[in-house]
């Protein structure tokens, strides 16, 4: 007989719904960032804008996604996640799969709206599964160890994913990367079960009594700085992170002429293997240093996000492909060390039976402001800065904007224009960093009173 805790579950039960939900979320990124992967090839074949990159891989997504993941998560708090999560992986896979058939700009625009409605119900309802399963001074590294979901579906959407393009083309690629999300999916259903609600705490588990309406989550929310510049912080770096990420590919392919199978490999280590690294360290070192003072769950990332801002501006300025990638591949795990620090914070704010619409909102902010807005102002700086490298500001869109009838005399101007464009927006973007930094260290000031503030809302700890 396996071992139980107090979620009710066997050791080998909790370790096989984390890694299950673990490959969930691979799915999930996977899906979210072949775009960027097969980016530069869609370009070429329909013809399109820097900035209808980045509204495909930004706001067209994240904007769904953003608006159905609250009432999604309010589902999560009503009825079984397990159902939940199985039937948004089942959406968004058939979703991408689907975006292999589409002809033109606008199918491809509606079927990724698809895929964020698919994906907005997931996270929030695992979140709130993890909390169940694991106890407070466990979350952080549980936390941490689902988000390596992002490094794996990094590897797979970009290592993998730039194979594919370069030897099967743009759309063989959307139906490989989302077909196995429908096997995912079929396993959720039929092999996870649902814990009862609050079985991780200290006190007595919650399983009944009224939810907290959502009026009453975000009123408890207002009166916390320490959640406000929390989530803020959290939103401008993925502004800058998922902006830069975006386009990295397309970065690599037009600067250095990489092929798309080379500019997929490096752009997969490069986010893998430093999601990763700084997943694991931020949840097990906040963890660790947290027991000690918990305003370490905030400053671990402060400071690594403050650190790598200056080195990744740095980064987009070498003159060759291999010192440009070794210092993103350095510095950026320092960018993923956010996740279950700030999640395990969020958490401790609020009672069992809030976490999935606290991990919803907390998503909106990082969806809108960082998934959404953050590929789009990349597009539009991209643009910008190769139409002034491109003589002098004059006639680049003209010139330019249709590879298939670019004259062999301006397509070299073009290229190393759009190369310009890409690296200076990638700077600009990672300014954003510092900004973010900032906002964690002005949560840490307020924690310990935050998580004394009493919960006069009716329902706040049900």
């Amino acid at each position: 007989m396996h071992a139980t805790d107090p979620t009710g579950q066997s050791d080998a039960r909790r370790r096989w719904a984390l890694w299950l939900l673990v490959l969930v979320y691979a799915s999930n990124f996977a899906d979210r960032i072949v775009v960027a992967t097969v980016g530069q090839a869609m370009k070429v074949d329909l013809g399109l804008s820097d900035l209808q990159l980045g509204l495909l891989g930004g706001m067209s997504f994240a904007l769904f996604y953003s608006l159905m993941g609250i009432p999604l998560a309010r589902l999560s708090e009503r009825y079984s996640r397990v159902r939940i999560i199985a039937a948004c992986a089942a959406v968004w896979s058939a979703m991408t799969a689907l975006c292999g058939v589409a002809q033109n700009y606008v199918q491809l625009l509606l079927l990724r709206i698809g895929v964020g409605i698919g994906e907005a119900g997931s996270t929030p309802a695992s979140h709130s599964l993890i909390a169940d399963y694991f106890a407070p001074g466990r979350r952080g590294a549980a936390f941490a160890l689902f988000g390596l979901g992002i490094p794996l579906g990094a590897f797979v959407g970009a290592i993998l994913g730039g194979w594919i393009v370069q030897h099967l083309g743009w759309r063989a690629t959307f139906v490989c990367i989302g077909a196995p999300g429908l096997v995912l999916a079929a396993l959720v259903l039929f092999t996870m079960r649902e814990p009862r609600r609050g079985m991780s705490e200290a006190a007595a588990p919650v399983a009944d009594g009224p939810v907290p309406s959502m009026g009453q989550v975000v009123r408890l929310l207002l009166r916390k700085p320490t959640f406000l510049h929390m989530t803020f912080g959290c939103a401008l770096i993925g502004f800058a992170n998922f902006g830069i990420n975006m386009f990295m590919p397309i970065y690599f392919t037009r600067v250095f002429g990489m092929s798309y199978a080379q500019a997929g490999l490096a752009f997969g280590l490069i986010t893998g293997c430093g999601a990763i690294l700084g997943k694991i360290v931020g949840g097990y070192v906040s963890d660790w240093a947290g027991r000690r003072d918990r305003r370490w769950y905030l400053w671990v990332v402060a400071l690594g996000v403050a650190v790598t801002a200056p080195f990744y501006m740095l980064a987009f300025l070498q003159q060759g492909w291999a010192a440009s990638a070794a210092m993103l591949l350095v510095f950026g795990g320092l960018l993923y060390l956010w996740y279950g620090p700030t999640f395990a914070i969020a958490y401790s704010l609020v009672g069992p039976r809030m976490r999935a619409s606290v991990s919803a909102l907390v998503l909106l902010t990082i969806s809108l402001i960082g998934h959404g807005l953050g590929p789009v102002f990349m597009g539009l700086a991209s643009d910008w800065f190769a139409g002034r490298a491109y003589a002098g500001g004059d006639g680049f869109a003209q010139a330019c904007g249709d590879a298939s009838r670019i004259a062999d005399g301006v397509a070299a101007a073009c290229a190393q224009a759009s190369a310009q464009g890409v690296r200076y927006a990638a700077i600009a973007c990672a300014c954003f960093f510092l900004w973010g930094a900032w906002h964690y260290f002005r949560a840490a000031r307020t924690l310990e009173r935050d998580t004394e503030l009493p919960d006069t809302d009716q329902g706040a700890n049900q």
